[in-house]
């Protein structure tokens, strides 16, 4: 076990060195000029060399990202060119929130789509296979944005019992477990939740769609062995398939909620990122997206580990 996952983290080493080159060439091939957010149109030709040379942007860009690279590792992501702040503080009380978010969503999504996705399969054919496949097909099927939206004209504007809005009763760093904190939360994690509900629902009703009809299921029944343990088996070989799902999902909410942050003015990495594409920050957009980016893989990792405890065919493939 010990030794699969150091192999593992080997192997993310140069995925890391290879995400962080993918991270500072697409910042750089956008059109547009970064300096233009924060230096007036008049600004002097000398100003604006200064200003390149503070940012490093008069560099090769070879020597651009091995300066970037270099500070990265040493938890300097450099200044925003539009706050003057480190980027490196605003991206962790925005990957806070994100995080809050994804789990929030993750779980809900995760746990209802089990239960659709379990029902289905072992009532396939039924009036609740076909109720849960079709709720899990509208849930990949609505665009989450527009599925917000509605949430806020129904849920805070006509019934005024969430707000539509922000990042708790004390803005984006007033992070609680009171319910004041939760009902910021409600909206924006049920919005994210629905794709991840969907697609987990369809892989579990396949799953266990297809292993009940295998041998060793039919044996164990034949045993007179009870419902409940044979079900028991089901879940635990269709558990590191589900798992491996989730942590994918987990993943690209963490790195895919820039609409649902946008919709619900949710102070998190997509929010962040939000603002900065518009004011063309590349110190903030490499820096979070090198931060996303790490996170998606590290939960690849930790997903792959599970697995493996969880099944050590795994390990042995």
């Amino acid at each position: 076990m010990l030794a699969y996952a150091i192999k593992r983290l080997l192997h993310v080493i140069p995925v890391a060195i290879g995400v962080s080159i993918v991270c500072f060439m697409l910042i750089h091939i956008a059109p547009g000029d970064p300096l233009a957010a924060i230096l007036p149109t008049d600004a002097s030709l000398e100003l604006q060399a200064q200003m390149r040379t503070f940012y490093g942007l008069d560099q090769p860009l070879p020597v651009q990202y091995a300066l970037w690279a270099w500070h990265a590792l040493h938890g300097d992501l450099g200044t925003s060119i539009a706050t003057g702040r480190p980027v490196l503080s605003e991206i962790l009380s925005a990957s806070i929130n994100s995080i809050i978010l994804a789990v929030a969503a993750t779980v809900i999504g995760f746990t209802f789509g089990s239960v659709l996705g379990f029902l289905a399969g072992v009532f396939r054919g039924g009036w609740i296979d076909r109720i849960a496949s079709g709720l899990a097909m509208l849930g990949v099927s609505v665009p989450h944005y527009w599925l917000g939206m509605v949430l806020v004209i129904a849920f805070s504007v006509s019934l005024g019992w969430l707000p539509s809005m922000g990042g708790g009763p004390g803005g984006s760093d007033g992070r609680s477990f009171s319910w004041e904190y939760i009902q910021y939360l409600i909206l924006p994690a049920v919005t994210m939740s629905v794709i991840p509900m969907g697609i987990i629902a369809r892989t579990i009703r396949s799953l266990v769609a297809d292993i009940l009809s295998q041998d060793f299921v039919q044996a164990l029944a034949a045993k007179g062995l009870m419902t409940k343990h044979v079900m028991r088996h089901v879940i635990r070989n269709a558990a590191p398939t589900a798992i491996s799902v989730m942590g994918l999902q987990l993943g690209y909410l963490l790195g895919g909620s820039i609409l649902i942050e946008t919709v619900f003015s949710w102070p998190g990495t997509g929010f962040l990122l939000n603002g900065a594409i518009f004011t063309r920050d590349l110190p903030i957009l490499q820096g979070t997206i090198l931060v996303l980016a790490m996170f998606f893989v590290l939960v690849n990792l930790v997903v792959d580990v599970l697995q493996s405890a969880i099944d050590p065919r795994i390990q042995r493939s």
